[in-house]
Protein backbone atom coordinates (compact mmCIF):
# COMPACT_ATOMS: atom_id res chain seq x y z
CA UNK A 1 0.00 0.00 0.00
CA UNK A 2 1.49 3.60 -0.93
CA UNK A 3 2.28 5.26 1.96
CA UNK A 4 0.17 8.11 2.07
CA UNK A 5 -3.06 5.83 2.24
CA UNK A 6 -1.34 4.17 4.88
CA UNK A 7 -1.55 7.31 6.48
CA UNK A 8 -4.71 8.83 5.54
CA UNK A 9 -6.33 5.20 6.87
CA UNK A 10 -4.63 5.90 10.08
CA UNK A 11 -5.50 9.79 10.90
CA UNK A 12 -8.86 8.18 9.99
CA UNK A 13 -8.81 5.33 12.46
CA UNK A 14 -8.05 8.25 14.79
CA UNK A 15 -10.12 10.73 13.83
CA UNK A 16 -7.99 13.02 12.99
CA UNK A 17 -8.20 13.43 9.53
CA UNK A 18 -9.51 16.47 7.77
CA UNK A 19 -11.95 14.59 4.99
CA UNK A 20 -14.60 14.02 7.76
CA UNK A 21 -14.79 17.29 8.19
CA UNK A 22 -17.92 18.44 6.18
CA UNK A 23 -17.57 22.11 5.21
CA UNK A 24 -21.68 22.95 4.60
CA UNK A 25 -22.94 21.13 8.02
CA UNK A 26 -19.61 22.86 10.30
CA UNK A 27 -20.71 26.30 8.68
CA UNK A 28 -24.03 25.87 9.81
CA UNK A 29 -23.44 25.04 13.14
CA UNK A 30 -20.19 27.69 13.49
CA UNK A 31 -23.33 30.23 12.12
CA UNK A 32 -25.86 28.53 14.58
CA UNK A 33 -23.48 29.28 17.51
CA UNK A 34 -22.64 32.66 16.93
CA UNK A 35 -26.17 33.60 16.94
CA UNK A 36 -26.75 31.78 20.36
CA UNK A 37 -23.86 33.81 22.06
CA UNK A 38 -25.17 37.11 20.18
CA UNK A 39 -28.98 36.50 22.23
CA UNK A 40 -27.04 35.49 25.08
CA UNK A 41 -27.77 31.80 25.60
CA UNK A 42 -25.25 29.11 26.10
CA UNK A 43 -23.01 29.29 23.59
CA UNK A 44 -18.79 28.17 23.06
CA UNK A 45 -19.25 31.34 20.89
CA UNK A 46 -18.55 33.85 23.45
CA UNK A 47 -19.41 36.68 21.08
CA UNK A 48 -18.55 39.41 23.48
CA UNK A 49 -20.05 43.46 22.03
CA UNK A 50 -16.61 45.40 22.02
CA UNK A 51 -18.67 48.85 22.62
CA UNK A 52 -16.21 50.01 19.75
CA UNK A 53 -17.44 51.23 16.64
CA UNK A 54 -15.39 51.62 12.99
CA UNK A 55 -17.49 55.21 12.60
CA UNK A 56 -15.70 58.79 13.28
CA UNK A 57 -13.34 60.90 12.60
CA UNK A 58 -9.77 60.74 13.27
CA UNK A 59 -8.16 63.54 14.99
CA UNK A 60 -4.76 63.83 13.93
CA UNK A 61 -1.31 64.93 14.75
CA UNK A 62 -2.47 63.88 18.33
CA UNK A 63 -0.57 61.45 20.32
CA UNK A 64 -1.97 57.93 21.85
CA UNK A 65 0.05 55.86 23.91
CA UNK A 66 -0.54 51.74 23.24
CA UNK A 67 0.27 48.93 24.67
CA UNK A 68 0.07 45.17 23.03
CA UNK A 69 -0.19 42.49 25.69
CA UNK A 70 0.27 39.04 23.14
CA UNK A 71 1.08 35.69 23.81
CA UNK A 72 4.57 35.99 24.00
CA UNK A 73 5.45 39.53 23.77
CA UNK A 74 4.41 43.04 25.20
CA UNK A 75 5.04 46.12 22.80
CA UNK A 76 4.66 49.76 24.21
CA UNK A 77 4.84 53.07 21.63
CA UNK A 78 3.14 56.31 20.54
CA UNK A 79 1.15 56.76 17.57
CA UNK A 80 -0.23 60.20 16.09
CA UNK A 81 -1.90 60.22 12.49
CA UNK A 82 -0.42 62.64 10.51
CA UNK A 83 -2.06 65.25 8.18
CA UNK A 84 -1.83 62.43 5.34
CA UNK A 85 -3.91 60.14 8.25
CA UNK A 86 -0.58 57.76 8.22
CA UNK A 87 0.21 56.80 11.76
CA UNK A 88 3.65 57.74 13.35
CA UNK A 89 4.97 55.14 15.89
CA UNK A 90 7.73 56.13 18.44
CA UNK A 91 9.26 55.30 21.24
CA UNK A 92 8.81 51.60 20.57
CA UNK A 93 10.07 48.90 22.73
CA UNK A 94 9.41 45.41 22.56
CA UNK A 95 9.02 43.62 26.11
CA UNK A 96 8.44 39.58 27.43
CA UNK A 97 5.08 39.01 28.23
CA UNK A 98 4.42 38.45 31.74
CA UNK A 99 3.39 35.86 33.20
CA UNK A 100 5.25 33.38 30.00
CA UNK A 101 7.53 32.27 31.98
CA UNK A 102 5.77 30.86 35.10
CA UNK A 103 2.95 31.60 37.07
CA UNK A 104 3.11 35.11 38.53
CA UNK A 105 1.02 37.08 41.25
CA UNK A 106 -2.01 39.63 39.56
CA UNK A 107 0.28 42.69 42.04
CA UNK A 108 3.36 41.56 39.78
CA UNK A 109 1.57 41.63 36.42
CA UNK A 110 0.02 44.99 36.39
CA UNK A 111 3.80 46.19 38.45
CA UNK A 112 5.66 45.27 35.40
CA UNK A 113 3.06 46.51 32.74
CA UNK A 114 3.33 50.08 34.65
CA UNK A 115 7.33 49.46 34.16
CA UNK A 116 6.66 48.82 30.86
CA UNK A 117 4.35 52.30 30.30
CA UNK A 118 6.01 54.31 33.05
CA UNK A 119 8.91 56.29 30.15
CA UNK A 120 6.08 57.36 28.27
CA UNK A 121 2.98 58.35 30.39
CA UNK A 122 3.74 62.03 29.89
CA UNK A 123 3.28 61.91 26.49
CA UNK A 124 -1.00 61.18 26.20
CA UNK A 125 -4.05 61.12 28.68
CA UNK A 126 -5.50 58.76 26.24
CA UNK A 127 -4.23 55.15 26.19
CA UNK A 128 -5.67 51.97 24.02
CA UNK A 129 -4.38 48.70 25.57
CA UNK A 130 -4.95 45.68 23.12
CA UNK A 131 -5.39 43.11 25.10
CA UNK A 132 -5.11 39.34 23.73
CA UNK A 133 -7.06 37.24 26.48
CA UNK A 134 -10.86 36.76 26.39
CA UNK A 135 -12.12 40.14 28.32
CA UNK A 136 -15.46 41.49 28.95
CA UNK A 137 -15.17 44.87 27.81
CA UNK A 138 -17.42 46.71 29.57
CA UNK A 139 -19.29 50.26 27.94
CA UNK A 140 -16.50 52.28 29.37
CA UNK A 141 -14.52 50.36 27.54
CA UNK A 142 -12.42 48.88 30.32
CA UNK A 143 -12.40 45.14 30.70
CA UNK A 144 -12.84 42.40 32.59
CA UNK A 145 -10.01 38.93 32.29
CA UNK A 146 -12.36 35.94 31.73
CA UNK A 147 -9.78 33.66 31.45
CA UNK A 148 -5.86 33.22 30.18
CA UNK A 149 -5.39 31.14 27.16
CA UNK A 150 -1.80 30.37 25.08
CA UNK A 151 -0.41 29.42 28.39
CA UNK A 152 -0.05 32.50 30.41
CA UNK A 153 -0.37 32.11 33.87
CA UNK A 154 -1.34 34.92 36.20
CA UNK A 155 -2.69 33.93 39.72
CA UNK A 156 -6.26 35.66 40.55
CA UNK A 157 -6.53 37.89 37.96
CA UNK A 158 -9.60 36.23 36.10
CA UNK A 159 -12.31 38.38 37.40
CA UNK A 160 -10.49 41.52 37.95
CA UNK A 161 -10.64 44.90 35.81
CA UNK A 162 -7.72 45.03 33.51
CA UNK A 163 -7.49 48.60 32.81
CA UNK A 164 -9.15 49.76 36.56
CA UNK A 165 -6.38 47.50 38.18
CA UNK A 166 -3.24 49.25 35.84
CA UNK A 167 -4.19 52.41 36.85
CA UNK A 168 -4.40 51.40 40.71
CA UNK A 169 -1.09 50.33 39.98
CA UNK A 170 0.26 53.18 38.30
CA UNK A 171 -1.54 55.63 41.34
CA UNK A 172 0.66 53.75 44.05
CA UNK A 173 3.65 54.54 41.99
CA UNK A 174 3.23 58.02 42.39
CA UNK A 175 2.65 58.38 38.86
CA UNK A 176 0.04 60.33 36.67
CA UNK A 177 -2.82 58.28 36.63
CA UNK A 178 -5.31 60.63 35.29
CA UNK A 179 -5.64 58.48 31.95
CA UNK A 180 -8.51 57.28 29.95
CA UNK A 181 -7.53 53.37 29.13
CA UNK A 182 -9.52 51.90 26.03
CA UNK A 183 -9.10 48.44 26.08
CA UNK A 184 -9.45 45.97 22.69
CA UNK A 185 -8.99 42.40 21.95
CA UNK A 186 -5.77 42.05 19.58
CA UNK A 187 -8.53 40.41 16.53
CA UNK A 188 -10.33 44.05 16.80
CA UNK A 189 -7.09 46.32 16.96
CA UNK A 190 -6.06 44.05 13.91
CA UNK A 191 -9.51 44.84 11.92
CA UNK A 192 -8.80 48.51 12.93
CA UNK A 193 -5.49 48.49 11.52
CA UNK A 194 -6.43 46.95 8.05
CA UNK A 195 -9.15 49.66 7.58
CA UNK A 196 -7.02 52.82 8.72
CA UNK A 197 -4.33 51.13 6.20
CA UNK A 198 -6.75 50.69 2.91
CA UNK A 199 -9.12 53.74 3.61
CA UNK A 200 -9.33 54.08 -0.19
CA UNK A 201 -10.00 50.45 -0.99
CA UNK A 202 -13.55 49.67 -1.26
CA UNK A 203 -14.36 46.83 0.88
CA UNK A 204 -18.31 45.87 2.07
CA UNK A 205 -17.24 45.40 5.20
CA UNK A 206 -14.12 44.29 7.90
CA UNK A 207 -12.75 40.81 9.60
CA UNK A 208 -9.81 40.80 11.92
CA UNK A 209 -8.68 37.29 12.12
CA UNK A 210 -5.41 36.37 14.06
CA UNK A 211 -3.78 33.14 13.61
CA UNK A 212 -0.27 32.77 15.68
CA UNK A 213 0.19 31.71 18.90
CA UNK A 214 -3.46 31.19 19.02
CA UNK A 215 -6.21 32.38 17.20
CA UNK A 216 -9.24 34.47 17.43
CA UNK A 217 -11.80 36.69 14.87
CA UNK A 218 -14.06 39.17 15.22
CA UNK A 219 -16.23 40.97 12.73
CA UNK A 220 -18.30 44.18 12.65
CA UNK A 221 -22.27 43.21 13.70
CA UNK A 222 -25.80 45.39 13.17
CA UNK A 223 -26.89 46.81 16.66
CA UNK A 224 -29.84 44.97 16.33
CA UNK A 225 -28.67 41.57 16.04
CA UNK A 226 -26.80 41.79 19.47
CA UNK A 227 -29.49 40.89 21.07
CA UNK A 228 -27.73 40.47 25.24
CA UNK A 229 -26.68 44.22 24.95
CA UNK A 230 -29.81 46.11 26.04
CA UNK A 231 -27.78 49.20 26.01
CA UNK A 232 -26.48 48.61 22.00
CA UNK A 233 -30.17 47.42 21.01
CA UNK A 234 -32.08 50.24 20.48
CA UNK A 235 -29.26 52.04 19.13
CA UNK A 236 -28.86 52.73 14.91
CA UNK A 237 -25.33 51.26 13.61
CA UNK A 238 -23.11 48.69 14.55
CA UNK A 239 -20.22 47.73 17.12
CA UNK A 240 -17.17 45.18 16.27
CA UNK A 241 -17.85 41.32 18.05
CA UNK A 242 -15.18 39.91 19.59
CA UNK A 243 -16.19 36.00 18.52
CA UNK A 244 -13.44 34.05 21.04
CA UNK A 245 -13.52 31.78 17.80
CA UNK A 246 -10.59 29.64 19.81
CA UNK A 247 -12.92 28.29 22.39
CA UNK A 248 -15.15 26.81 20.11
CA UNK A 249 -16.15 22.96 20.85
CA UNK A 250 -18.58 21.98 17.92
CA UNK A 251 -16.19 20.67 15.52
CA UNK A 252 -15.06 16.62 16.32
CA UNK A 253 -12.06 16.03 18.33
CA UNK A 254 -9.74 13.02 17.13
CA UNK A 255 -8.03 11.01 19.85
CA UNK A 256 -4.93 12.87 20.08
CA UNK A 257 -6.48 16.00 20.30
CA UNK A 258 -7.92 14.67 23.46
CA UNK A 259 -4.70 13.46 25.16
CA UNK A 260 -2.88 16.82 24.13
CA UNK A 261 -5.77 18.76 25.77
CA UNK A 262 -5.68 16.78 29.21
CA UNK A 263 -1.61 18.02 29.06
CA UNK A 264 -2.68 21.98 28.69
CA UNK A 265 -2.58 24.63 31.30
CA UNK A 266 -6.29 25.06 30.56
CA UNK A 267 -8.10 21.22 29.58
CA UNK A 268 -11.00 21.53 28.31
CA UNK A 269 -11.13 24.91 27.29
CA UNK A 270 -10.48 26.42 24.09
CA UNK A 271 -10.23 23.25 21.93
CA UNK A 272 -10.47 24.52 18.45
CA UNK A 273 -7.85 26.83 19.32
CA UNK A 274 -5.70 24.09 20.21
CA UNK A 275 -6.46 22.16 16.56
CA UNK A 276 -4.87 24.99 14.85
CA UNK A 277 -3.02 27.75 16.90
CA UNK A 278 0.93 27.75 16.70
CA UNK A 279 1.69 27.16 20.43
CA UNK A 280 -0.10 23.76 19.89
CA UNK A 281 0.70 22.43 16.38
CA UNK A 282 3.97 21.01 17.75
CA UNK A 283 2.70 19.53 21.02
CA UNK A 284 -0.22 18.11 19.05
CA UNK A 285 1.64 16.51 16.09
CA UNK A 286 4.31 15.20 18.58
CA UNK A 287 1.33 12.99 20.06
CA UNK A 288 0.36 12.03 16.53
CA UNK A 289 3.83 10.95 15.50
CA UNK A 290 4.24 9.01 18.62
CA UNK A 291 0.96 6.87 17.99
CA UNK A 292 1.78 6.64 13.90
CA UNK A 293 5.09 4.84 15.41
CA UNK A 294 3.45 2.57 17.85
CA UNK A 295 1.48 1.81 14.84
CA UNK A 296 4.22 0.55 12.54
CA UNK A 297 3.91 3.39 10.13
CA UNK A 298 8.24 4.25 10.75
CA UNK A 299 10.82 2.45 10.68
CA UNK A 300 12.19 1.09 14.16
CA UNK A 301 14.69 3.84 14.60
CA UNK A 302 12.41 6.23 13.91
CA UNK A 303 10.24 5.05 16.49
CA UNK A 304 12.77 4.79 19.05
CA UNK A 305 13.83 8.17 18.76
CA UNK A 306 10.62 10.20 18.58
CA UNK A 307 9.90 8.38 21.85
CA UNK A 308 12.52 9.75 23.25
CA UNK A 309 11.46 13.89 22.55
CA UNK A 310 9.23 15.33 25.23
CA UNK A 311 8.40 18.38 23.25
CA UNK A 312 8.60 20.05 19.71
CA UNK A 313 6.93 23.11 18.82
CA UNK A 314 5.68 24.44 15.75
CA UNK A 315 9.39 26.03 14.56
CA UNK A 316 10.48 22.74 14.55
CA UNK A 317 7.57 21.25 12.16
CA UNK A 318 8.53 24.46 9.71
CA UNK A 319 12.19 24.03 10.08
CA UNK A 320 11.52 19.91 8.81
CA UNK A 321 9.43 21.53 6.00
CA UNK A 322 11.72 23.73 4.68
CA UNK A 323 15.22 21.63 5.50
CA UNK A 324 14.67 18.16 5.53
CA UNK A 325 17.88 17.23 5.05
CA UNK A 326 19.09 19.51 8.02
CA UNK A 327 20.13 18.52 11.55
CA UNK A 328 16.45 19.78 13.09
CA UNK A 329 14.95 17.68 15.80
CA UNK A 330 12.46 15.81 13.59
CA UNK A 331 14.85 15.32 10.54
CA UNK A 332 17.39 13.74 13.00
CA UNK A 333 14.56 10.97 13.74
CA UNK A 334 14.57 9.95 10.22
CA UNK A 335 16.57 6.99 9.75
CA UNK A 336 15.73 5.61 6.28
CA UNK A 337 14.15 7.59 2.87
CA UNK A 338 10.04 6.25 4.24
CA UNK A 339 10.40 7.97 7.21
CA UNK A 340 10.79 11.01 5.31
CA UNK A 341 8.15 10.39 2.98
CA UNK A 342 5.71 9.65 6.56
CA UNK A 343 6.58 12.62 8.84
CA UNK A 344 5.87 14.76 5.47
CA UNK A 345 2.50 13.20 4.86
CA UNK A 346 1.60 13.61 8.29
CA UNK A 347 2.82 17.16 8.66
CA UNK A 348 0.61 17.84 5.50
CA UNK A 349 -2.47 15.95 6.77
CA UNK A 350 -2.41 17.65 10.22
CA UNK A 351 -2.00 21.21 8.01
CA UNK A 352 -4.46 20.12 5.87
CA UNK A 353 -7.17 19.76 8.62
CA UNK A 354 -5.97 23.39 10.60
CA UNK A 355 -6.67 25.20 7.37
CA UNK A 356 -10.05 23.47 6.56
CA UNK A 357 -10.78 24.78 10.49
CA UNK A 358 -9.32 28.28 9.49
CA UNK A 359 -11.85 28.65 6.60
CA UNK A 360 -14.75 27.30 8.23
CA UNK A 361 -14.62 30.01 10.97
CA UNK A 362 -14.22 32.69 8.24
CA UNK A 363 -16.44 31.31 5.91
CA UNK A 364 -19.20 31.25 8.83
CA UNK A 365 -18.41 34.97 9.55
CA UNK A 366 -18.63 35.84 5.72
CA UNK A 367 -22.17 34.47 5.55
CA UNK A 368 -23.86 35.21 8.55
CA UNK A 369 -23.23 38.95 7.51
CA UNK A 370 -24.08 38.36 4.36
CA UNK A 371 -21.62 40.54 2.50
CA UNK A 372 -18.98 39.87 0.05
CA UNK A 373 -21.65 39.14 -2.67
CA UNK A 374 -20.38 41.75 -5.18
CA UNK A 375 -16.74 40.41 -6.44
CA UNK A 376 -15.67 44.16 -6.93
CA UNK A 377 -17.15 45.05 -2.54
CA UNK A 378 -15.16 41.78 -0.99
CA UNK A 379 -14.81 41.44 2.53
CA UNK A 380 -11.86 42.58 3.82
CA UNK A 381 -9.77 40.02 6.33
CA UNK A 382 -6.93 41.74 8.10
CA UNK A 383 -5.32 38.58 8.99
CA UNK A 384 -1.90 38.82 11.76
CA UNK A 385 -0.15 36.09 13.04
CA UNK A 386 3.18 34.04 12.70
CA UNK A 387 0.99 30.93 12.07
CA UNK A 388 -0.40 32.27 9.28
CA UNK A 389 2.36 33.98 7.75
CA UNK A 390 5.00 31.69 8.06
CA UNK A 391 4.26 28.33 7.92
CA UNK A 392 5.26 26.47 5.23
CA UNK A 393 1.67 24.88 3.61
CA UNK A 394 -0.82 26.46 5.53
CA UNK A 395 -1.95 29.80 3.61
CA UNK A 396 -2.26 27.81 0.42
CA UNK A 397 -4.21 25.42 1.89
CA UNK A 398 -6.81 28.47 3.41
CA UNK A 399 -6.83 29.47 0.05
CA UNK A 400 -8.01 26.71 -1.07
CA UNK A 401 -11.07 26.40 0.59
CA UNK A 402 -12.07 29.37 0.74
CA UNK A 403 -11.94 29.18 -3.09
CA UNK A 404 -13.75 26.08 -3.58
CA UNK A 405 -16.48 26.57 -1.01
CA UNK A 406 -16.52 30.37 -0.40
CA UNK A 407 -16.27 31.65 -3.93
CA UNK A 408 -17.30 28.76 -6.01
CA UNK A 409 -20.12 27.13 -3.90
CA UNK A 410 -21.37 29.82 -1.98
CA UNK A 411 -20.81 33.20 -4.24
CA UNK A 412 -19.50 35.17 -1.82
CA UNK A 413 -15.85 37.12 -1.68
CA UNK A 414 -12.95 38.40 0.61
CA UNK A 415 -9.85 39.24 0.18
CA UNK A 416 -6.55 38.58 3.17
CA UNK A 417 -4.62 42.01 3.57
CA UNK A 418 -1.12 42.75 5.93
CA UNK A 419 -1.18 45.63 7.48
CA UNK A 420 2.54 46.33 9.54
CA UNK A 421 1.47 46.60 13.25
CA UNK A 422 -1.97 46.12 12.62
CA UNK A 423 -2.81 45.73 16.59
CA UNK A 424 -0.25 49.09 17.90
CA UNK A 425 -2.07 51.10 15.01
CA UNK A 426 -5.69 49.53 16.38
CA UNK A 427 -5.35 49.96 19.38
CA UNK A 428 -3.98 53.63 18.63
CA UNK A 429 -7.40 54.59 16.63
CA UNK A 430 -9.90 52.71 19.35
CA UNK A 431 -7.68 54.92 22.15
CA UNK A 432 -8.28 58.21 19.71
CA UNK A 433 -11.92 57.10 18.68
CA UNK A 434 -13.33 55.94 21.62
Amino acid sequence: MHKRSEVKLFLQSCGMDHESIDMEQSCKTFIEEMGKGLEGQKSSLKMLPTYITVDGELPLQEPVIVMDAGGTNFRTAVVHFNKEIKPIMEDYRLHPMPGTQGEISKEEFFATIAGYIKPVLNKSQKIGFCFSYPTEILPNKDGILLQFSKEVEVKDLVGELIGDGLLKTLRGMGCDADKKIVLLNDTVATLLGGKAVHMDRAFESYIGFILGTGTNTCYIEENCNIKKAHDLLPQDGSTIINIESGGYDKIPQGLMDEEFDKETANPGTYKFEKMMAGKYQGGLLLKVLKKAAGDGLFSAQFADKINCIDYIDTKDVNEFLYYPYSENVLSKCCSEEKDYFTLFYIIDEIVERAAKLAAINLSSIILKMGKGKNPCKPVCITAEGTTFYKFKLFKNKLEYYIKTFLNDEKQSYCEFIKAENATLIGAAIAGLLN
